[in-house]
Parts: structure tokens; sequence; C-alpha cells
């Protein structure tokens, strides 16, 4: 696996060696991050379900200014470790290996507030809708952040939850992509 572009564009990266982690492929990561604006000028990415750590490490190559890796697993946070040391970048990155709502809280208590949360969880273990409501509920998005859903092909996210609004779809072999955008303010 590899960073696809940016200031650590073509470096690899390591994955867990188990079967337990699905990594997001390079092609998938590209056209999200394109999809996004490909480059960008600051902000604080999540990725709620780090697995190796690609999609933060992706978003501050591409010019995020710190990102949030949370993994549940140990394995899977000590391979994130490893490759925040190898691309340099330990004082952009911060590792939280404890579970999701665990993590949101912990974000919620220290302030922080994210332009981009990526949720990329074990597809038959995944509570994406819960985890939206919480986003909103915590007051952990920036107004116009972007939530992007990596789901099974047959997973559809249609609904608005609080400030987030559902925008597009996209299918990559058995992968959903669903974009959702924060408006900032109650939908009605």
């Amino acid at each position: 696996m590899r960073i696809v572009a940016g200031k650590f564009g073509s470096r690899r990266i390591e994955t867990r060696k188990s079967n337990d982690t699905r990594p997001t492929l390079d092609k998938v990561r590209e056209a999200v991050f394109s999809s996004l604006g490909g480059m960008f000028e600051g902000g604080c990415v999540l990725d709620l379900y780090g697995g190796s750590g690609a999609v933060g490490l992706e978003a501050v190559s591409r010019g995020f200014d710190a990102a949030v890796e949370c993994d549940l697993n140990r394995e899977a946070c000590a391979v994130i470790r490893k490759n925040i040391e190898s691309l340099h970048c330990e004082d952009q990155v911060t590792v939280l290996c404890m579970k999701d709502v665990k993590a949101l809280s912990v974000c919620k208590q220290k302030g922080m507030k994210f332009d981009l949360v990526y949720l990329d969880p074990p597809y038959a273990k995944q509570q994406n809708l819960m985890i939206l409501q919480k986003l909103v509920e915590y007051g952990l998005l920036n107004e116009e952040a972007d939530v992007v859903i990596e789901s099974d092909q047959k997973d559809h996210f249609e609904e608005t939850i609080g400030t987030l609004v559902p925008l597009k779809e996209k299918e990559y072999g058995i992968t959903r992509i669903t974009y959702y955008k924060n408006k900032g303010s109650q939908i009605k």
C-alpha cells in the first residue's frame, strides 16, 4: 500500500499481516480525495477506523494540518504508529487506541473539531448512523465539514442527520462511498 499524492506521494506504508483489516484501496482513496478537491490548505481529519492509517496520512500528505487516527485493535495502532514514524509526521498525527464512541468522547473533551471525518468500519459491525449522530451531537464538525462513509455496495445512507446532509454516492466494485456535508445549522 502507498500514499497516492502530496508530500508523501508514492511512499509505501505498512498494513496488518492478518485479514482482520480491509485497507482502503489506493484507487478508492485517490477517487475520494479527488472528489473532495485533491489538495488542501489546512484543517483536521478524523479517521475513526484507522487500520493502517492510510486515510489520515493521505490527508496530511495532501495538506491537512493534523490527523487523528483511531482504532480499537492494538496491532493496528502499532502499525499506524510505525507508519507515522516512517513518514516523520509525529507532530501532525495523534493515535487513539480505543473504541469509536470512546474516541469521539475524548475528541469532544479536548474540544476538537474536524474538517473531514472518514468512516470505514468493518462492514459487519458498522454503526454509521449512530456515529453520524454522535458527530453532530458532540459538535465535532466544523461548518462545511465533509464526512465520508466507506461501506459495502449494498448499504445506502440517504437520510439527513441534524446538520449533516447526504450529497452523493459512488460505487467502486463492491465498495460504496457516501459523502455527507455539514451545513452548520439544524436542517428543518
